[in-house]
C-alpha cells in the first residue's frame, strides 16, 4: 500500500486533489497536512473525510522537526506539495511570509524525503506544484513553455521560483526523484473569496464593487480546479522524473472582458436586470510590478499524457458560479472566519 502525502490538501486545489486520490485509489493511504492558515478549510472535504484511507494531519510545514518526525513516523512512498501562500498583494504587504512558507517550508519537505529515501529511492515521487509566474510577463503574443527562462516579478513568484529551483538542484545533486508542474490561473468551487473569481462573485451576491486593477486589460490563462486535479493525477503516476510539465486551460481572458461575463452569468442565474452586476465594476489603482500577460503551451503534457481540459471556460464558470450559489454557508463562514475561530479552539 502507497502512502502519499499531500500537504496543503485543506485548500482550494488542495481539497480537490485530495477527494480525487481518497476516492480513486482506495489502495493508497493519503495523508492530508495542513496549517489550516486562513485559506485551508475542512469543511472543503466534509465528503471525504471518514473514508479509510483518509488521514488528517494538523502541522505547518515549516517547522523542521515536526516535519522530520512525521516522515520518519509514516515513512511515505511519495510527497504532492501544494501548501504555499499564494496570493500575490499578500506577497506585496508581506514577502517573508512567503520566503518562510514557500522556501523554507519546501526545503523542510525536500529534506525529509531526501533523508527517508536516501538508501532507496524505488517507486518514490516528490512532486513539487509551482505557477506560471515564475516566468514573469508575456508580451500580446507568445506562451510560455516548460523551457521558458524564469523571471518572477512579485515577491510571490520570487518565492515559488526559488522552491522550484530547491526541488531540481535535490534531483540534480541528491538524485531525489521529483516532477514539477507550472500551471495557469485556477477557478472552480471551494475557492477562498480573495481571487477574482470568487471575490466577485460574493461581491456580485452583496451588490458590493468589483475592483478591476488598472485598465482591466491584465491577460490570464484560466484552468478549471478539477482539471487541474485529473492533470496532477497523471503526472504523478505517469509523468517522467526529473521533467517539468506546464498545466494551462488554453483558455485567455482579459481581465475586464472576463468580469463582464461574470456579470453577465450573474445577472441570469441570480434574476437581475442585464446590466445590473456590470454597474458594480470600478477601476482602482494598480499594483506594483504588475504582470500583463500569462499563457500557458500545454502541448508537452497533452502529447505525453493526454491531457486536456475537459470543460469549456463558460461552462466551467457556470458551474463555479452554480457551486457557490449553493453553498452560501460555507462562503458565509469563511468570509466571516467563523470556521478560523473554530480550529483555533478546536486545535489550540
Amino acid at each position: 500500500m502507497k502512502k502519499i502525502l499531500i500537504t496543503g490538501g485543506a485548500g482550494f486545489i488542495g481539497s480537490h486533489v485530495v477527494r480525487r486520490f481518497v476516492t480513486n485509489y482506495p489502495q493508497y493511504s493519503i495523508y492530508n497536512l495542513d496549517a489550516l492558515t486562513y485559506a485551508g478549510n475542512l469543511e472543503n472535504i466534509t465528503d471525504i473525510d471518514q473514508l479509510p484511507n483518509y488521514t488528517f494531519v494538523k502541522g505547518d510545514i515549516t517547522d523542521a522537526d515536526f516535519i522530520t518526525a512525521l516522515f520518519v513516523k509514516e515513512q511515505f512512498d511519495g510527497v504532492i506539495h501544494l501548501a504555499a501562500e499564494s496570493h500575490v498583494d499578500r506577497s506585496i504587504t508581506d514577502p517573508l511570509a512567503f520566503v518562510k512558507t514557500n522556501v523554507i517550508g519546501t526545503m523542510n519537505l525536500l529534506n525529509a524525503a531526501r533523508e527517508i529515501w536516501k538508501k532507496n529511492t524505488d517507486g518514490k515521487r516528490f512532486y513539487h506544484i509551482s505557477t506560471d509566474e515564475v516566468y514573469g510577463t508575456l508580451g500580446t503574443t507568445g506562451l510560455f513553455t516548460e523551457e521558458t527562462p524564469y523571471e518572477p516579478n512579485s515577491p510571490y513568484s520570487a518565492s515559488k521560483a526559488a522552491s522550484d529551483h530547491f526541488v531540481r538542484a535535490y534531483g540534480e545533486t541528491y538524485g531525489l526523484p521529483y516532477v514539477i508542474t507550472n500551471c495557469s490561473n485556477n477557478y472552480g468551487p471551494n475557492h477562498f473569496p480573495e481571487k477574482l473569481i470568487p471575490l466577485f462573485i460574493n461581491n456580485i451576491i452583496n451588490n458590493k464593487p468589483l475592483p478591476v486593477y488598472g485598465d482591466g486589460n491584465y491577460t490570464r490563462d484560466w484552468l478549471y480546479v478539477i482539471d487541474h486535479a485529473i492533470a496532477i493525477d497523471l503526472v504523478f503516476h505517469k509523468g517522467r522524473n526529473h521533467e517539468t510539465y506546464n498545466i494551462g486551460g488554453f483558455n485567455e481572458w482579459k481581465n475586464i472582458d472576463l468580469v463582464r461575463l461574470l456579470c453577465q452569468k450573474m445577472d441570469a442565474t441570480l434574476n437581475r436586470p442585464t446590466g445590473t452586476s456590470e454597474q458594480l465594476i470600478t477601476f482602482v489603482k494598480d499594483r506594483p510590478g504588475h504582470d500583463l500577460r500569462y499563457a500557458i503551451d500545454a502541448t508537452k503534457i497533452n502529447k505525453e499524457l493526454g491531457w486536456k481540459p475537459s470543460v469549456t471556460f463558460e461552462e466551467g464558470l457556470e458551474a463555479t458560479i452554480e457551486w457557490f450559489l449553493s453553498n452560501e454557508k460555507w462562503l458565509t463562514s469563511v468570509t466571516s472566519g467563523d470556521y478560523q475561530r473554530y480550529y483555533d479552539k478546536q486545535y489550540s
